[in-house]
């Protein structure tokens, strides 16, 4: 598998923040045996990582809630029990998923916005643009021309100059894609 990397940034180890994709009040632990409490199902903000996390006795969460679970500021959050895959998530975590990341992604707006701005060529025939659901070779060659004249500022900007409809929906399909499929070529997930 291919990880695509457009950012100069530093790769953190951990997340800092998370959001919510399920809350299982009186919940068994997948990943540690013999844990039960109050579990949340979550993605981690900057590498999209599906998570288990223990949470406080008697605390409330929405589903796409984002929460704190880095090593300062937790106040809702016990612990992080570790990774988990598609398969491991609940039937509710499943359908909540894409509308949780499409949050995601307009939270962070500036950050996937730049991925339209940095994106090149993965081989001589395919553009990582194209890697995008809903974007062909049309929208593709509209995107790169449109950046060339002057970069994408927003995703209002992205649908105005290129027509491409709903640019944080569909990149929050791609990243579906990403999480429960076995790709050869990762853009967003880590």
């Amino acid at each position: 598998m291919i990880s695509l990397s457009f950012n100069n940034i530093v790769t953190k180890k951990y997340e800092e923040y998370a959001y919510v994709i399920d809350f299982i009040p009186r919940g068994r632990s997948i990943i540690i045996r013999g844990r039960e409490g109050p579990i949340l199902q979550a993605i981690g903000e900057d590498r999209l990582t599906l998570l288990e996390i223990l949470a406080v006795e008697d605390a409330e969460f929405q589903v796409g809630e984002t929460i704190c679970i880095g090593k300062q500021g937790r106040n809702k959050v016990v612990s992080v029990l570790g990774r988990l895959t598609y398969e491991e998530l609940t039937s509710n975590a499943k359908s909540d998923l894409l509308n949780v990341l499409e949050k995601l992604v307009l939270n962070n707006e500036k950050r996937f916005v730049d991925y339209f701005n940095e994106f090149q060529a993965v081989t001589p025939r395919l553009h990582a643009l194209e890697l995008i659901p809903g974007v062909g070779k049309t929208f593709m060659l509209q995107i790169i021309k449109e950046r060339d004249r002057k970069k994408f500022s927003s995703f209002s900007d992205i649908h105005e100059r290129s027509r491409l409809s709903d640019p944080a929906k569909l990149i929050a399909k791609r990243i579906v894609e990403e999480i429960t499929e076995n790709l050869h070529i990762n853009l967003f997930v880590k």
